[in-house]
Order: structure tokens, then sequence, then C-alpha cells
């Protein structure tokens, strides 16, 4: 056994990408989970994914939970650089480009996940979005750059819409053990998390085309002030219920892809 998995390293980088979603979906669900009690009333506050992790760590056995949640996305990291420089599914420079983003995006996640493990901050900085948003609007061309990054979300946004409509995820998970009426859970639960998902982008989006039009970075915003400004429109709660609940299943679509998804590792 432990000379088949030396090897064959693949293994391991599958199981790593599997924590990884696992991870990725109790932080989602976290979120979900801390705004719907908000839309109902039952206490809860709007976070984003590092405010997540350090409600984690204040529950008992935060520490421990975190420690695992912080191992898998590190695991996630790896698998998306991965997914970037070796390219299993053939899908293109593009797509290359994208894993690797993700790979950033979440390993400074996990960076501020270790950070909180030791002590030394690294939760939820509702500035962070507004610092280098202003960053980026002192450089030349910065509007410019700010807006198209804005648009560039939205984008990403309405892609989450396009993957709902046509559930061509569903090709990548071996739901052949599940009943059709049990497929057909699963596909629901997964289509709605990537709709709550793709109308929380679109909302961070427009808040950067705000700060590029008005030359304002505090107009930018991440997934914390996203979910505020549902809270603060006509039947608020309603809205905010909606996308909270919407992120709790894309927590679980996560879980569903780690055990589900056909990984091409080689």
């Amino acid at each position: 056994m432990t000379q088949n998995l030396i090897h064959h390293p693949a293994s391991w980088i599958e199981r790593l990408a599997r924590l990884g979603y696992v991870s990725k979906g109790v932080v989602y669900g976290i979120v979900g989970l801390l705004a719907a009690q908000v839309a109902f009333g039952t206490g809860g506050k709007t976070t984003d994914t590092k405010g997540a992790l350090q409600t984690l760590v204040e529950q008992p056995f935060g520490k421990f939970v975190l420690a695992l949640v912080a191992i898998g996305l590190i695991g996630y990291v790896i698998w998306r650089f991965v997914q970037a420089i070796k390219d299993p599914e053939n899908k293109g420079v593009a797509k290359r480009v994208g894993y690797a983003m993700n790979g950033v995006i979440y390993g400074s996640l996990a960076y501020s996940a270790v950070q909180i493990l030791l002590g030394s901050g690294g939760g939820s900085n509702s500035n962070s979005t507004q610092d280098w948003t202003a960053r980026l609007l002192s450089q030349p061309f910065g509007q410019w750059l700010v807006g198209t990054m804005g648009a560039l979300i939205i984008g990403f946004g309405f892609y989450q819409f396009y993957k709902a409509y046509t559930a061509k995820f569903r090709r990548k998970l071996n739901l052949t053990e599940l009943s059709n009426t049990e497929r057909n859970w699963v596909m629901g639960i997964c289509r709605f998390g990537l709709i709550a998902r793709g109308i929380v982008f679109c909302i961070i989006g427009w808040f950067l085309i705000q700060a590029a039009t008005q030359y304002n970075a505090q107009a930018a915003g991440g997934l914390d002030e996203a979910l505020q400004t549902l809270a603060q429109q006509p039947y608020g709660p309603w809205l905010l219920g909606f996308v909270a609940l919407g992120l709790i299943a894309y927590g679980i679509y996560m879980a569903i892809k780690a055990r589900y998804s056909q990984l091409v590792v080689n």
C-alpha cells in the first residue's frame, strides 16, 4: 500500500483536492448561515470568507476544526496550481490563468487561517477591498483598471448563472449510485448555490464599477458589503435570506464535488 502511494503521487493530489472542496464548502456554509440568521432575525452577522474563519475558531473545538480547514484550503490551492500548470483536462490558456488566480485568492484565505491559528489576526478585514482598489486607482489608467475588473467580476457572476442554467457541471459528477430523486435534489442544490454566488459576484463587480466612475475607493466592497447591500433593499430580509440559503447550498455543492467529482489529475 505504501509503495503504491509512493509511486502514485496523483492519489495524494486527489485527496488534497477533495479535502479542499470540503474546506471551501465549510467557509461558504458559515458565511451563508450567519447571513441567514441576520435575515431571519435570530442573530448572526454579515461577513466575508475571512470573517467566517474567525467565527469558526471561536466555536468549541474551533482551533482543531480551523486547522483542518486550513489544511484543506492549502490542498485546494495545490490542486488549482496543478490544474494551472499541468492542464490535465486540456482546458486551454484562459482557463489555466483562471485556475492560477483562484489559487492565489484561496492561498490568501489559507494564509489568513494560519494567522488566526497562530493568534496573529488575519480575521475579516472589511477595508481590504477598498485598500487594493485605492492602490489600483492611484496607478496610470487606474479607473480603467478598476472598471475593467468590475466588468470581469460581473461577467464571472453571469458565468455562474450560465453554469446553473446549463448544469454542465453534472458531467464531472459521478452520481450513478444515487436514485433519480436524489440526483434531482443534488442538481437543484448545486444550481441554487451557483445562482446565489452569481448574484454576489454581480454586486461586487457593480461596486468596483461605481468606485471607478466616482474615483472613490470607498465605493468598493467585498462579500460582506454585498450581503449588507441586499439587506438594505426593499424586502431586504427576503433577498438576504434567499442569497444566504444559496450560499449554504453552494457550500453543500462543494461537499458534493468533494464526494462525487471525477478528478483528472494526470
